[in-house]
Order: structure tokens, then sequence, then C-alpha cells
């Protein structure tokens, strides 16, 4: 996007779509693409972290939440999945019998990089190839099992109480998924996309040597819009009730009970 033309398009877009560019951390002229713009960085102090031991991971409405019930997940009323074709991995979906998940629908309006929603360490990226489907609320309703059959990347996080993810969910006009912990393939820095891994069609798992997290740091980004599911073990506290349609913001606390405090 030349450089005399940044200011006065994405402005006319943010504004079309009410999104809070104010938040940004640079003016809107530093932006080179709209990718650019979408995966844009919260200035410093924009969005105060709740005190909870889980935070929303990222900007959206929810489309669904609960607990998992027989390795289920609600996609949407009257339509399920299982937590083991979501992630793929069978140890991993074992672990996380019981728990709890929260999906939330991330609109062109809102921030776009999605962050860790707890204390842990960073296990690794597990890309799944697979469809773009669009993941708008009456897609969800109308073509079954849409968030295992999608392109994906599955984030592994191990916790204090056990093992944990945040999947990344790619969709029409969103393919293209930066990772905050991958290493460039010319080793000249950290963080890279999934162009390449998509363009090979098959699956990829990522080690990325644990790297330790505190609740809030960044994992990765969309550069349009996109799905995330958040999905905790059994042993985790007890997130407060959401309802379908809520809107959520990163660093807002999902605790239940006292801890449960919006930042």
């Amino acid at each position: 996007m030349p450089r005399p033309l940044r200011a006065a398009l994405y402005g006319a877009f943010a504004r079309a779509v009410d999104a809070r560019v104010e938040e940004a951390a640079n003016a809107l002229s530093e932006y080179p693409s709209f990718g650019d713009f979408f995966a844009r960085r919260l200035r410093d102090g924009a969005r105060p972290l709740a005190e909870a031991s889980v935070i929303a991971p990222c900007d959206g409405v929810v489309a669904a939440s609960g607990p998992i019930v027989d390795g289920t997940l609600v996609q949407a009323k009257g339509r399920t999945y299982s937590v083991a074709e979501l992630v793929t991995l069978p140890s991993l979906a074992a672990a996380l019998a019981g728990g709890a998940f929260v999906t939330t629908y991330l609109s062109p309006r809102d921030y776009h990089r999605v962050h860790s929603p707890v204390d842990g360490t960073l296990v690794g990226y597990h890309y799944v190839p697979g469809r773009r489907w669009p993941v708008s609320a009456r897609f969800m309703r109308n073509v079954d099992r849409l968030l295992a059959v999608n392109e994906r990347v599955v984030i592994e996080l191990a916790t204090a109480w056990g093992p944990a993810a945040v999947v990344m969910v790619a969709a029409s006009g969103v393919g293209n998924m930066w990772l905050s912990h991958l290493r460039q393939p010319d080793g000249a820095g950290v963080g890279t996309d999934t162009r390449v891994w998509h363009a090979s069609g098959e699956p990829r798992h990522v080690s990325v040597g644990r790297a330790e997290l505190a609740a809030g740091d960044e994992l990765g980004s969309f550069l349009l819009g996109s799905t995330v599911v958040m999905l905790l073990p059994a042993g985790a506290p007890r997130l407060r009730t959401l309802a379908d349609g809520d809107v959520v913001r990163f660093g807002q606390g999902l605790v239940a009970g006292r801890e449960g405090g919006v930042a």
C-alpha cells in the first residue's frame, strides 16, 4: 500500500467496521499492507491484563463454550465435533478429557493477535492442513465439523493443571497465520508464517524448545479474522459462564467467582 494512501484507506476501513485504531502501537501510515494492519500490535498499556489465572486469549465474539463432555465440543446448536479430530493428537485429546473450552470468532473489527490464556510452557505448534470454509455463524450452523475440517494450527501448552491448547483456525480469506515463536527459515529471527506449510499440504509438528510463557504472552496472529478455540484440562479453574454472542477482549478474566473480573 503506497504510504500516502495508508492512513486514509485504513482509517476508512476502521470506521466502517468499528475497529479501535487508537489502540494500535503505530500510526496507520506505518503498516505496509492490510495484512500488517490487521496484525497490528497494541500500544503499551492499551490492555491491562486481569489478575486471573485464565484470561481471554483474543478479541471476538463467543461462538460456543462449556465443558468437554465425552470428548465432544459444541460447534453450534445441534452440531458437535470431537476434541480428537480437532487437535489430531491422541495424547493431547485424552489429557483434555473432562475439561472446558471457549470458541471465539474474530471479525475484521477485532485485534487479531492471539495470546496465551494461562501461565505455562509452549510445547509446540502442530499444523493441520484442511479446507478454508468461512467461519461465520451461518456456516458454523450448517457445515458439519467445520472447525475440525478447516486448516488450523494447534498450539500445545503445558500448564500446572496439565496439557492445554489454543487452536487457530483458518478460514476463507484467512489462510496465512503468523506464529510468534518459530525460527525463520534463514535463521534471521523468530516468528514466521504458515504459507510454506500450506503449499506442501502436509501436517507439521514443530517443537519450540519448551518456551516459558506468562498469561498474555503472544502466540501468533491472523492476517484477517477467523476463530480461536481454547481448551483447558479438567484440573484448570472453573470458567465463568459465557453465552453465545458475548463479546470478549484479550486480557479479560475468564475464571468464575472472585477471579473472574474484567481487566
